[in-house]
């Protein structure tokens, strides 16, 4: 599939673990992970996936290192620490962060890495758990054409919708923006939902209805349906804090534009609020609780 010999993977959490899985099903190399919770790497050992004991051991034995963490502030410990990646990488590897962050952070992980000359690429996911499992998610990717074509083979391991979105941080603005209009998109719908039961008509019948026509998204069909609807907020999915943390992000990047982002306001206050009123770790869509 390619010229590297070993693929290395930090953060196998709810998304990097599935995605770990596939890759080390897919890609026909071996496969080492670290994660600071051993429990999670426990989670893997039906597979073939091999345990590091500390992220120097994956730069000293991975080709193309991974990560997929929870946010900006752990991908800089992960790299930035004494000891951690920025020391430890060897000339001629890879790395591609996974992770949800600042495009901040990626062309500054990027240039420190250049330094070394190593290579870096930001690739961001979409879609969720499900997809994360099924290895259908899809992948942002900025990064130079070269690094792209090289790391594109194993990013079919893990998604089927692989998009270059331009140089380093590119992949980032993208799915920034991809989580912004998912926010707004699931407050309006729990705003449709409350409004339409308000007015008698019953909220199975809403929904199915907006599906057939030029309201219909992801969205609805996921996080309105499955989840607004029956008022499932499960602990294990993508957490109102975790939005939060995203769409501040959204807000950095229209801020520094001058960009008045008023929907991205909204949203940030009544996740704020749901975080307040003691859900923030719940999914998402239970910001949809403050219009009852």
């Amino acid at each position: 599939m390619t010229d590297f010999s070993r693929l290395g993977f930090i953060g196998v959490g709810t998304m990097g673990g599935r995605m770990c899985r596939n890759l080390a099903a897919k890609s026909g190399l071996p496969v080492i992970a670290y994660d600071v919770d051993a429990s999670r790497l426990e989670e893997l050992s039906d597979t073939s996936v091999l345990v590091a004991a500390s992220v120097s051991e994956i730069a000293r034995e991975a080709d193309v290192i991974f990560m997929c963490l929870p946010g900006e502030p752990q991908v800089e410990a992960v790299c930035f620490q004494p000891g951690g990646l920025v020391d430890s990488v060897r000339a001629g590897q890879i790395v591609v962060d996974m992770t949800t962050a600042t495009v901040r952070v990626a062309r500054e992980l990027a240039l420190c890495l250049n330094e070394r000359s190593v290579e870096f690429a930001d690739a961001p996911v979409a879609k969720g758990v499900p997809s994360a499992a099924d290895g259908t998610l899809s992948i942002m990717v900025g990064a130079t054409n070269e690094v792209y074509d090289r790391i594109e083979p194993l990013l079919r391991c893990m998604g089927e919708q692989i998009t270059h979105c331009g140089g380093v941080g590119a992949g980032q603005t993208v799915k920034i923006m991809n989580n912004m209009v998912l926010f707004q998109t699931v407050s309006a719908l729990a705003e449709a939902l409350h409004i339409a039961r308000a007015n008698g008509v019953d909220g199975s019948l809403l929904l199915e209805t907006l599906a057939k026509g030029s309201a219909d998204s992801f969205a609805l069909r996921n996080h309105a349906m499955k989840s607004l609807l029956p008022e499932r907020f499960p602990g294990s999915a993508f957490s109102a804090r975790y939005a939060l943390k995203d769409n501040d992000y959204a807000l950095d990047l229209a801020n520094a534009a001058g960009v008045n982002a008023e929907g991205a306001k909204l949203v940030r206050r009544r996740l704020q609020q749901i975080i307040d009123a003691g859900h923030g770790d719940e999914y998402f869509p239970v910001l949809g609780r403050l219009l009852a």
